[in-house]
């Protein structure tokens, strides 16, 4: 729904190849040309090179095969930025390129899980002390909260067209942050503690667990074959994209999907599949690689794994309350979390932005932050 990607279909693995030959070939093969060794690293492609090349593509789209050609070569840039990207933002890893061979085929894939795949296994490293920076869907991420945490965007308000990622950067340029400095004050004020704090006050009706229904999406502007692939949506199965296996706990918020919250099932272990790399040479088919292929085969049975309406107990919300404030506690509280940070160098870094402020603002009133906005009142 957020990124239009297909989510019903072939996982997304294959062969992976650390040979800068193969390499060349393949990009010989699908494009007519192929990087210098410069323009490439290990099994990376640099993205400067294909936006080159799709550059030159756009001057000769004078036959179906150059036409092809072109798209292929966005959708290596979309995999390697936006969709699949890494913390380098320089490179995108070739394994991909195999999948694109035959043109009518591509839309196969279930890519729309391949990016969650790798949007959780980004989230599951920035969650250590020691991770400074994420990777990763950010634009599927943001997005996401925009939609499921309205408190959260700068000016909620409801999608106009398809796909919401494309809806709501389009409301966010010609609408939210046109003119920020002077246009939203307000927001250039909030610091980290204010969302935290805000995370902290968090209410049941805060969340918006239901965020395509009628009242927040207009049906008409969403695909049908998004609708399709809606059948799998809640499918509780291993997230495939090549040594990516990340597990969709959806028996873990139910609710998303229209259904009652019960105790959910056992964490899944993925053992060795949930820490693989792909560093240094790796020639091997995820496909059917001992610690893949099992859980490749779980993406293949999703059909068998829909979530359904529990059996039971009448009050199964009450259950869960008590089994998540068993295992939980009553409530988190991410403030209480957070390490002292140091006061003096923020107030000296405070002063330095006010500054910069103070000397580029020529309405002196406006120097304070305003207010900020009060916490959403809670829904039914």
């Amino acid at each position: 729904m957020i990124l239009g990607l297909p989510t019903d279909g072939l996982p997304v693995t294959g062969m992976t190849i650390s040979s800068v030959e193969a390499l060349e070939a393949e990009c010989l093969h699908q494009f007519g040309d192929a990087p210098r060794k410069p323009e490439c690293r290990g099994s990376g492609i640099k993205l400067t090179w294909l936006r080159d090349l799709k550059e030159r593509l756009q001057l000769q789209l004078d036959n179906e095969e150059s036409k092809q050609r072109y798209v292929k070569c966005h959708i290596m840039l979309l995999l390697g930025t936006i969709l699949l990207g890494d913390k380098s933002g320089v490179f995108v890893h070739w394994k991909f390129l195999p999948l694109l061979r035959e043109f009518g085929s591509i839309v196969q894939f279930s890519w729309g899980s391949a990016c969650l795949a790798h949007l959780y296994r980004a989230l599951c490293k920035a969650s250590r002390y020691d991770c400074k920076e994420i990777d990763g869907s950010l634009t599927l991420l943001v997005v996401w909260a925009f939609m499921r945490l309205p408190f959260l965007a700068p000016v909620p308000r409801k999608p106009r067209s398809f796909s919401l990622a494309n809806s709501s950067v389009n409301e966010l340029s010609d609408i939210r942050w046109r003119n920020w400095e002077r246009g939203d004050r307000r927001f250039r004020f909030t610091k980290l503690a204010h969302f935290r704090k805000a995370f902290d006050d968090l209410q049941e009706g805060h969340f918006v667990w239901v965020a395509y229904a009628v009242d927040h999406v207009d049906p008409d502007i969403i695909p049908a074959d998004i609708h399709m692939h809606s059948v799998v949506w809640s499918a509780t199965v291993p997230l495939v994209s090549f040594e990516c296996i990340e597990w969709h706990a959806t028996d873990r918020f139910r609710r998303q999907f229209g259904f009652m919250q019960g105790v959910p099932h056992q964490e899944r272990n993925l053992d060795k599949a949930h820490g693989e790399v792909l560093t240094g040479p790796k020639n091997l088919n995820w496909a059917t690689a001992t610690s893949h292929s099992f859980w490749v085969m779980q993406w293949t049975n999703r059909y068998n794994h829909i979530l359904t309406e529990l059996d039971g107990p009448q009050h199964p919300l009450d259950i869960y309350m008590h089994w998540y404030r068993t295992k939980y506690g009553r409530h988190l509280n991410l403030s209480d979390l957070v390490v002292q940070e140091n006061v003096e160098g923020d107030q000296g870094m405070d002063d330095v932005v006010q500054e910069n402020e103070e000397a580029e603002d020529e309405e002196p009133q406006e120097q304070q932050p305003p207010p900020l906005p009060p916490p959403p009142a809670a829904q039914e």
